[in-house]
Parts: C-alpha cells; structure tokens; sequence
C-alpha cells in the first residue's frame, strides 16, 4: 500500500493523478497548510522539509515531484507511463520534469513565498512583480521547444503530463494568459477529460 501525503492546489496533484492513472494501490492523507500541519512533528517526521508530496512505501518515504513520478512509472510499469526501455527518451521525459520543478515551479513560488529567499519586504514585492515574465518565459520554452503534442512527449501519454497540467492550473493566478500559449492551453483542457484527473480533482476539493 502507498500512501500520499498531499495539499490541495499543491504540486502533489501530479502524483495524485499519476497514481490514479498507474491503478495502483493507495491511499490518501490531506495534509492542513492553513493549520500549518506541515510544520508539526508529527509531518516532520515524514518529511522535514516541510513539503508535501510525501510518499509512504513499503521501502520509505519518498519526496520531491520528479522522483516520486518516475518512482510510480517504474513501479507500474504495465500503465506504460515512461518509455523504461529506452534510456535517452526516459531522460529527456525526466529533463521536462526536471525543469518544471527546477524553474517553472520555482518561478511560481515567488508569488507566494518569497520569504524563502529573502526578509526583505521591497524584494519580495519585487519578485511578486516579476512573476508573470518568468512564469511566462518558462511556459514559452515549453510551448515552442518542449511540448512534443497533443502530450508532452508526442503521441504517449506519460508521468510528464500531469505534472505540467498542474503547474498550468496555476497560469492566471500567476498573471500569465493561457492563451498566450495555445499548446499549452490545448493540452490542459484534453488533460481536465481524462478520468483520472476528474478524480484526483474531485477528491482533493471535497477532502
């Protein structure tokens, strides 16, 4: 059994779907950030970072997006959510992930948590500022370099797409038009379909 610790409106949403999808066996534990419960010893003991997602399994505790989606596509390797058996595709699948978290969510997080960064109440407003241009710089490479479509890696549905679905639920809180990047675009409405991301969806807003 598995079982993700998650927020909603939180990047865990991609493991949530990626679960779904793989069909695998889990279960879900909500975890209260407007209770800060993600600072409380009892979370900290499951992740000191403070971070959700966390996933139990039966080895440990795994975190951070990139690790735990690749962690479900190997796990589950019959829902064909990675290309396992081709090395320089798997890596190319895992340079996206690895973007979105390194930059894009990144990027996004300014809006929001600037206090990581600095104490200064001038630089976060100005990093505030600044996120619709970087947030949008970031959707711009993936619209004209990396999305493959109709998903992220061409014709093969995989552990990318939930994840980049997520961080584009973010586009307009982030000052960013969606229409500014139709690829984009397309691809969240064809993911908002899927029945798995109906369900992640509609479990995480009545938790």
């Amino acid at each position: 059994m598995l079982t993700l610790f998650y927020a909603p409106n939180t990047c865990a949403l991609a493991s949530h779907i990626a679960l779904e999808e793989a069909g695998a066996d889990y279960a879900l534990r909500r975890i209260d950030f407007r209770a800060a419960e993600q600072t409380k010893p009892d979370y900290l003991a499951i992740n000191p970072k403070a971070r959700v997602p966390a996933l139990q399994t039966p080895r440990g505790i795994l975190t951070e997006t990139p690790a735990i989606l690749a962690f479900i596509a190997q796990s589950f390797p019959a829902a064909g959510l990675a290309p396992l058996g081709d090395p320089f595709a798997f890596a190319t699948l895992q340079a996206f992930n690895a973007y979105l978290c390194a930059t894009v969510h990144v990027a996004h997080a300014h809006r929001m948590r600037g206090y990581r960064w600095t104490d200064d109440s001038l630089a976060i407003a100005a990093m505030q500022k600044k996120v619709p241009e970087t947030v949008g710089n970031g959707f711009a490479i993936i619209e004209r370099e990396m999305l493959m479509g109709p998903w992220v890696m061409g014709e093969v549905y995989t552990i990318a797409d939930p994840y980049l679905f997520t961080l584009a639920q973010w586009l307009e809180a982030d000052g960013v038009d969606p229409n500014a990047f139709p690829r984009v675009a397309d691809h969240r409405e064809r993911m908002r379909e899927r029945p798995a991301v109906r369900k992640a969806l509609t479990e995480e807003l009545a938790a």
